[in-house]
């Protein structure tokens, strides 16, 4: 059998893609049945020559005149960000961030499930949040083994975040999800999406900084 080739798509186009499918769900939502790629340009602020561009790269979904089927669309890039299949979770950290993302019921509706979550502080071993106990880490490896997990989230400092990290890659884990303010050094085939929330707000304070001086112009 000959090996199907997987297209090289561009980060810049994938981190197009979430926001892609929201914007469709709700149109979906909203009985919308068929979109112009003009219509979903006004809609999203992005350029209508990009959003077909973006789609030409898994196929296009289009006609000429015809434009998008709204139900099929967001089906298909469902299934681009692998989202028609379940994901088993597991959170390191049960602190207030942790508590919050294992509160966030939108993960499950995504098919992302959190089946355990881990902390090495006595005082939180034992609670539930949303019905999960929180477990000690002794008992991480033969957790992620017996619950066919295949991407762990980490919402710990970053001191301990290198040393969970290797754990997690050698007990099979080939995703992290990482909120720790530390870059993880990985094997390769295994994918790793930082979330620096500083950084995030940083971007935030240069752009408003930015408006702030072209009003005074």
């Amino acid at each position: 059998m000959e090996s199907k080739e997987i297209k090289e798509i561009s980060q810049a186009v994938v981190s197009r893609l979430p926001r892609y499918y929201r914007y469709l769900g709700e149109l979906k939502d909203e009985g919308v049945e068929r979109i112009s790629s003009q219509d979903l340009s006004r809609i999203m602020k992005v350029t209508a020559s990009q959003i077909r561009q973006d789609f030409n790269n898994f196929g296009g979904f289009g006609q000429q005149g015809y434009g998008y089927n709204v139900e099929l669309l967001y089906n298909e890039i469902a299934k681009i960000l692998g989202l028609h299949s379940k994901h088993h979770l597991v959170l390191i950290g049960a602190g207030n961030l942790g508590q919050a993302l294992a509160n966030y019921v939108n993960f499950e509706r995504r098919g992302f499930i959190i089946k355990g979550i881990f902390d090495q502080k006595e005082e939180l071993v034992g609670r539930e949040i949303r019905g999960i106990k929180v477990r000690r880490m002794e008992e991480l490896e033969s957790f992620i083994r017996e619950n066919d997990i295949d991407i762990a989230v980490l919402t710990i400092p970053k001191t301990g975040a290198v040393a969970v990290a290797d754990r997690l890659v050698r007990s099979g884990i080939n995703a992290i999800w990482n909120f720790a303010h530390v870059d993880l050094n990985v094997p390769e085939g295994v994918q790793v999406e930082n979330v620096h929330l500083s950084e995030s707000l940083m971007k935030l304070s240069y752009n408003l900084n930015r408006y702030n001086l072209e009003k005074e112009l």
